[in-house]
């Protein structure tokens, strides 16, 4: 599997592909998938550094990157 076929999974951490202004977030930003709400759509949860979220919302899993923190050779 490569890694442009891994698709989000509840706990993964992922990376924003897309800017979300409304929501205050930037692409890059860092979170974790917290709920599966359907086929196409992820509830992602964004926190500080002292733990406390700062924004809930779903995104399509087209508009996040799973962040990998072991090595994972690409196909």
């Amino acid at each position: 599997m490569t890694n442009q076929d891994r698709t989000a999974h509840v706990l993964d951490v992922v990376a924003l592909l897309t800017d979300r202004p409304a929501a205050g977030l930037a692409r890059g930003q860092v979170g974790t998938v917290v709920e599966d709400l359907d086929a196409q759509t992820l509830l992602v949860e964004f926190s500080g550094d002292d733990g406390r979220a700062y924004a809930v919302e779903p995104f399509p899993r087209s508009e996040l990157l799973v962040l990998h923190y072991v090595p994972e050779a690409a196909e």
